[in-house]
């Protein structure tokens, strides 16, 4: 068969594709078969395209205006004879590169795995039983179905197709759905013209069909053109490009001092080798090189966590704007509630019913008026369960630990309902086949099947959907006898209205009649000549952690918003439960109500509307540009293909993982592997802890360096000798970075994050009083160096000893500011000395490591140290403890004021 695989399909016959591939458009490929076909042709996937190798990316991280700088520096000193401090400079140039390397690898590794974690999913015919696989297992053959909203897993051969249209701008560029249908085509005809021809990686936007299965993996039209498929590379947000573009700024600013420490050192009489060096020193200890890194380093450690939660990141820049989430806007059906549905009550003949039981086991009993009846003594009840049957497309399937459904759980509860009368799915399909489907979509609201009425010249519809969507083409209605009658719009909508109010979800169920001799519905028909058989309200209780999840969202400024398609009086009972709504709150902004305000009235009523319902997915898009209009960060839940707009409009557009269709996934930042509520609000939290840990890298890094370079200027200034030398400050800046400032990532959330508005995104990264913190402790940190290395000196100790002096006196500074930044506003005891156990490892291999540079004489011959005595570590421990002390009473009397101004 792998010889045929690359013919083209469109100009044959059905029967004949069929045959070539050898597989059957009702039963589909057997288990075996399958089996077989997947080691021929292997799995269902593009190869792995080559990205940037280790060697590229380690080369790559040389190509840095600061390596330049420092290649160059190690060049000239070399020239000048110094050997050893030119292989200390290439040496820290090679392992910043290796470390760069290797983080950058890690961060694309852990981006790539997430992506790995949102597999694809097809619906498949095998054995004659329709089934759910991974994409990846689809095989020459086999037969798909797809519906609106689905992504083509694989090149398909159409065989039936319904109302079909297909976005393949992916693949042709075009623009608009092409229309699709199941017939032959010349052979001449074009890939973009190919109408009955699916192919791989393009979007079902409306109707359905069935197809066979003709190409996989890189067979496919897409795995041909998979050169046009962009790389993996390093990823990068709006805040590593602005810390990016503020580090360039920055190194122009110290090349300019650099400079200048330059010219006036040579002007004080100086030798110009000195001055270069102290030059050098300074240009490499204001630079806060490892930055860009470490932000992303600690973006990336962010989305591993959002994943724990069960939120996927699609999209690193997310991470930056969760936190600063102002309105979030979410679906009820399975992202609220539990999307366990059970019918509890059914309206049907002007009488209602309770039903017992509840779950998918189909047990339980029949009831109205308090008294037991059986199903079957009611005609319309019956027909009304009947409805709910057929018009279906899920199935109840019972396993080792119990009864389950394959498909939507609104479905599986009218399969339940009606198990519970004794009608059985199998023997109702067989005597009633289906012939066509018109299915579910959320501008028309409905979803119809049309059966062999058993004579040759009727065939008959069922139908189910909302009430606005059915209720006005219902001429009929049946009445207890389970005769015709006219229908009573106001009783049914009473009815409706009854079941909504206590938070019932309520589907119409109708039945329409067609001439057996017509081919097609065509636009309008399913709606045509149709019966009212009656109501099914089921419930879908509230999530128990959405309670709690909505009332962390109201206590961190955060407005929740709930959009639905469902009833009103439905989306207000479930908005009162979960504390969304208070209980005597009657306001609901439907639909309807919003297709009659202008933009202006609009976006004056939403500041104020919490339940929106009867809502369509272009109306979810208007609603996002309202909020927007004032100022609001809106994440936006959604699951449909009309979606789509909405979730890209949002700044947090948020796709369901179980419910939500390939096309509403592609259009989000982030998907929620079990569509829950909850998981917003640990992501919104966890997005808060991210730019927290940013901002506490920052706050931590810069004084070092700016510590530093006041050290270089104030000895050239004064005309004495450098305190510490180039290749010191490289070593503390690469030791201190890696095993200090990089475990503030792994930072937990402070208690009462979300207890504290939102952040504007618009703000500067470092306020005001973080600025002043940063120049206080630089220049804590430099008169604590410069004063100790003279002081060593006037003490008669050698240069090099007073060196290792000024060095150990910037490390342990920095260590104990880090205990500072553990919180900018708290103490870090508050946290748990014990929270960060990362930190707490890095704090004891750096002292190791400075007892290492102090003590070994490799070390000192490298970095011109020498040992120092207990008093010298005296004197560098009081006055770094003076530091944390320092900054600990500053954060005090700060909170202190803030609590008096509040």
């Amino acid at each position: 068969m792998a010889s045929i695989l690359s013919r083209l399909w469109h100009h044959l016959p059905s029967h004949e594709v069929l045959e070539l591939l050898e597989t059957d458009p009702e039963q589909g490929l057997d288990i075996l078969e399958v089996g077989e076909r997947h080691a021929r042709f292997g799995p269902n996937a593009l190869s792995e395209r080559r990205g940037k190798g280790p060697l590229l990316r380690f080369l790559l991280q040389f190509h840095q205006a600061l390596v330049y700088i420092l290649i160059a520096a190690a060049i000239v000193t070399a020239l000048l004879g110094e050997w050893t401090d030119a292989g200390v400079i290439f040496g820290v140039v090679l392992v910043n590169a290796l470390v760069g390397s290797i983080q950058e690898s890690r961060a694309i590794h852990a981006i790539e795995a997430l992506a790995r974690i949102m597999t694809r999913e097809a619906t498949v015919i095998r054995g004659g039983r329709k089934q759910v696989v991974e994409s990846l297992e689809l095989v020459p053959g086999d037969i798909v179905s797809v519906q609106p909203g689905d992504k083509v897993a694989a090149d398909l051969r159409l065989l039936h197709a319904h109302q079909l249209s297909v976005d393949e701008s992916a693949l042709t560029g075009e623009s608009l759905p092409a229309e699709k249908h199941a017939g032959t085509l010349r052979h001449d005809t074009l890939l973009a013209d190919r109408r009955n021809m699916a192919y791989s990686s393009t979007l079902i936007t409306s109707g359905s069909a069935i197809g066979v299965v003709v190409a996989t993996g890189d067979d496919t039209e897409i795995g041909r053109i998979s050169a046009l498929i962009s790389e993996a590379s390093a990823p990068e947000t709006p805040l590593t490009r602005k810390i990016s573009a503020f580090s360039r700024i920055l190194l122009y600013v110290i090349l300019g001092l650099a400079a200048m420490t330059f010219i006036v050192g040579t002007l004080h009489g100086e030798s110009w080798p000195d001055m270069f060096m102290a030059a050098v020193a300074l240009a490499v200890g204001a630079i806060p090189e490892g930055l860009p890194a470490a932000l992303t380093i600690t973006l990336a450690i962010g989305v591993g966590r959002m994943a724990k939660k069960r939120a996927i990141i699609r999209k690193l820049p997310a991470v930056e704007t969760l936190g600063s989430t102002t309105v979030i806007c979410s679906d009820k059906t399975g992202t609220l509630t539990k999307n366990q549905m059970t019918v509890l009550e059914v309206m049907a003949g002007d009488e209602v019913f309770m039903l017992s039981g509840a779950g998918y086991t189909p047990e339980g009993g029949f009831s109205t008026g308090g008294k037991p009846l059986d199903p079957k003594q009611s005609p319309a009840l019956m027909e009304c369960l009947r409805a709910g049957l057929l018009c279906n497309d899920a199935r109840l399937e019972q396993a080792e630990e119990g009864w389950h459904i394959e498909g939507d759980p609104t479905e599986g509860a009218l399969i339940v309902a009606a198990a519970k009368a004794g009608l059985l799915q199998d023997a109702l399909s067989e005597a009633l086949p289906r012939i066509d489907t018109w299915p579910f979509d959320a501008r028309h609201r409905y979803m119809a099947s049309l059966h062999d009425g058993g004579t040759e010249q009727l065939r008959i519809s069922y139908l189910k959907g909302s009430i606005e969507a059915l209720l006005p083409h219902c001429g009929n209605a049946l009445n207890a006898a389970g005769e015709p009658v006219a229908v009573d719009p106001k009783a049914i909508q009473h009815s409706a209205h009854s079941m909504a109010k206590q938070g019932l979800r309520v589907l119409l169920l109708a039945r329409g009649s067609l001439p057996a001799e017509a081919e097609d519905w065509g636009t309008q028909k399913p709606l045509e000549n149709l019966v009212f058989l009656g109501l099914q309200g089921m419930s879908d209780p509230p999530r128990p952690d959405a309670l709690t999840a909505v009332a962390a969202c109201h206590a961190a400024g955060i407005q929740v918003k709930m959009v639905t398609g469902d009833h009103a009086a439905t989306a207000l009972a479930i908005a009162q439960q979960i504390g969304l709504a208070p209980a005597g709150q009657t306001r609901v902004l439907t639909g309807e109500a919003i297709a009659r305000l202008s933009d202006a009235e609009f976006i004056d009523t939403v500041e104020a509307t919490t339940v929106f319902a009867r809502v369509s997915p272009e109306q979810k898009l208007r609603l996002v540009e309202a909020l927007q209009n004032h100022g609001h960060v809106v994440a936006m839940t959604g699951d449909g293909v009309n979606d789509a707009p909405a979730l890209r409009q949002a700044d947090i557009g948020v796709a369901m993982g179980c419910a939500g269709t390939e096309v509403a996934k592609e259009a989000a930042e982030m998907v929620l592997t079990d569509d829950n509520f909850a998981a917003i609000e640990a992501a919104v939290e966890e997005g808060r802890g991210v730019y927290d840990n940013l901002v506490k890298f920052i706050t931590w890094t810069l004084p070092t360096n700016l510590g530093e370079a006041l050290v270089i200027m104030v000895a050239v200034l004064a005309g004495v000798s450098l305190p510490i030398l180039p290749v010191q400050i490289l070593w503390i800046n690469m030791t201190t970075a890696l095993l200090l400032g990089l475990t503030l990532a792994f930072e937990s959330g402070e208690p009462g994050i979300m207890a504290r508005p939102p952040r504007n995104p618009r703000q500067a990264i470092i306020h005001l009083r973080l600025v002043l913190r940063i120049v206080l402790v630089g220049l804590m940190l430099a008169a604590a160096c410069f004063g100790l290395f003279e002081w060593a000196l006037a003490n008669g100790a050698s240069e090099a000893a007073a060196r290792t002096v000024a060095v150990n006196m910037l490390v342990m500074g920095e260590l104990f500011y880090l205990f500072n930044c553990r919180s900018l506003s708290r103490s870090m005891f508050v946290l748990g000395l014990w929270s960060n156990r990362w930190l707490l490892a890095g704090v004891a291999g750096m002292i190791l490591l400075q007892l290492i540079f102090t003590y070994t004489p490799a070390m000192n011959a490298a970095f011109h140290g020498a040992p120092i005595g207990l008093d010298a570590w005296a004197r560098i421990i009081a006055l770094s403890a003076t530091i944390y002390a320092v900054v600990g009473v500053e954060k005090w009397v700060d909170q202190r004021l803030r609590l008096k101004k509040a």
